[in-house]
């Protein structure tokens, strides 16, 4: 059974279909803000459908906090639909771009390490590389974490970014939220 700090703390991942237009991620973001809801992580990018994004919203909190959120969301002409993805039944990537200090010495290590995680060296300079993974955030982190030790000058994530396993597709829900299966 789950405890009570777990619940309040549970992670949510919810994509979100919108009519992309000037103003959509502003309205979306400032939503969150004035209701005091942290946005752990926000990606946001076209879809195949012309005039359309997904935006994949990383939350902490409650049942609350995510119904709440859902609510207030729905409110918004702009959102054609809301999906709770539940990890399970849910495919999930992070991309991370590392710079590395890596020099003649180091820089086999720096390059075997990249391999071991099958991420790709998108840049190299006589004092550095740039490594470019994908991956589930676990193995993103591992990679940070061995990386370290060599020193890590720069380093950028995306975010999650989510989308549903099998057939079913965002569009196919509608605004309604069924927090029974939260």
């Amino acid at each position: 059974m789950e405890s009570m700090e777990n619940k309040k703390n549970r992670r949510y991942i919810l994509s979100v279909l919108v009519d992309n237009h000037a103003g959509v991620l502003s309205r979306v973001s400032g939503l969150f803000s004035r209701r005091g809801f942290n946005i752990d992580s926000l990606t946001v990018g076209e879809t195949h459908h012309r005039g359309r994004s997904r935006m994949t919203i990383v939350v902490c909190g409650d049942e609350y906090v995510l119904e709440q959120i859902t609510k207030q969301l729905s409110k918004l002409v702009e959102v054609i639909s809301i999906t709770h993805c539940n990890p399970p039944d849910t495919v999930m990537r992070e991309m991370v771009l590392v710079k590395v200090a890596a020099d003649y010495a180091t820089r086999g290590g720096v390059i075997e390490t990249a391999n071991i995680f099958r991420a790709r060296i998108v840049d190299v300079a006589p004092e550095s590389i740039v490594i470019e993974a994908t991956g589930s955030e676990d193995k993103v982190a591992s990679l940070i974490k061995l990386l370290e030790p060599y020193g890590i000058l720069e380093l950028m994530r995306t975010g999650i970014t989510a989308m549903l396993r099998g057939s079913v597709q965002d569009a196919d829900f509608s605004k309604k939220f069924d927090f029974s299966s939260v």
